[in-house]
């Protein structure tokens, strides 16, 4: 490559005001420095640039073309610049998040992230079997967003972000979505498809014992094998909104809860001995700001 960065700024200089002597004031150089350079840049390219037949130059075809070449070369220039700025000002590279809950919850604080920090890579990590703590404790995630637990170690410090509702829910084809009411008796006699993390935890748990259960640490392996025919789970309903509104799903109204939502607090956990650079440190702030809610059949936010 002959031609340098300088020249192309001229070219685009030149380009956008429209004159040389116009390109010059803004670059704050001699109009005699400006036209050489582009001279000197056409000799590298091995085209005319600029049309000089008339008093006010303008672009030739191959000109127009070489233009938005060029443009681009120098907007790559300010993202390694600013790329380059980040690095030496001790942002991270990249942060390590342990999320259990749907992760369409908190689409809105990444995307604020990622342009807050463009140039910052986020590894989201599944928690085995449910437990953020673990990722967290260990130093493998800077934080982890998960359902609450009744209690934390002393080496944690949390916040609650809200609660979702989570409903019991089986495909239209499997023979409990043809039940006005299902009493547990009937529940009984069909395969349980359980959350990991929950287990037995939820609240009146123990009314929902089965004889088969398969376990995931999964919603979406859940969601799958619910879609399948497979068994009756529960779900977050934000995460199967769209398929109960199609038809595609139908929620389980138990005989004895029939006026009883599931709600489920979400927190952001984070280790008290964890030492956060400036990228993590906002993230953890935007996230506790963040308020995580359940949505009502019109999709308008709702308080539990």
């Amino acid at each position: 490559m002959r031609y340098s960065l300088e020249q192309l700024e001229t070219f685009a200089a030149v380009a956008n005001a429209g004159s040389f002597s116009a390109a010059a004031r803004h670059l704050g150089k001699t109009q005699s420095t400006v036209s050489t350079a582009i001279a000197n840049l056409e000799i590298d390219l091995g085209v005319a640039l600029f049309d000089r037949t008339s008093r006010i130059p303008g672009l030739t075809d191959a000109g127009r073309k070489l233009l938005r070449e060029a443009e681009l070369i120098l907007e790559r220039c300010l993202a390694l610049d600013a790329h380059a700025n980040a690095l030496g000002e001790d942002v991270e590279r990249k942060l390590t998040l342990a999320i259990e809950v749907p992760h369409n919850t908190l689409m809105a604080p990444l995307t604020d992230f990622a342009e807050a920090f463009p140039y910052v890579d986020l590894d989201i990590r599944h928690p085995v079997h449910g437990d953020v703590t673990t990722l967290v404790g260990d130093g493998t995630a800077d934080f982890g967003i998960g359902f609450a637990k009744p209690r934390y170690s002393r080496d944690f410090s949390f916040t609650q972000m809200g609660k979702l509702t989570l409903i019991h829910v089986v495909s239209r084809e499997h023979p409990l979505a043809r039940e006005a009411r299902v009493d547990f008796s009937v529940l009984r006699q069909h395969r349980r498809l359980i959350f990991s993390a929950h287990g037995e935890t939820l609240p009146s748990t123990e009314y929902l014992e089965a004889t088969r259960v398969w376990q995931a640490d999964s919603f979406l392996a859940l969601l799958e094998m619910m879609r399948a025919g497979l068994g009756w789970t529960t779900l977050p309903r934000q995460m199967i909104r769209h398929g109960l509104e199609r038809g595609e799903f139908v929620e389980l109204q138990l005989s004895a809860y029939p006026h009883t939502d599931w709600h489920v607090g979400v927190d952001l956990v984070w280790a008290k001995a964890h030492v956060m650079g400036p990228a993590c440190n906002w993230l953890i702030k935007r996230m506790a700001q963040h308020k995580v809610f359940e949505l009502d059949r019109n999709g308008n936010p709702t308080t539990l």
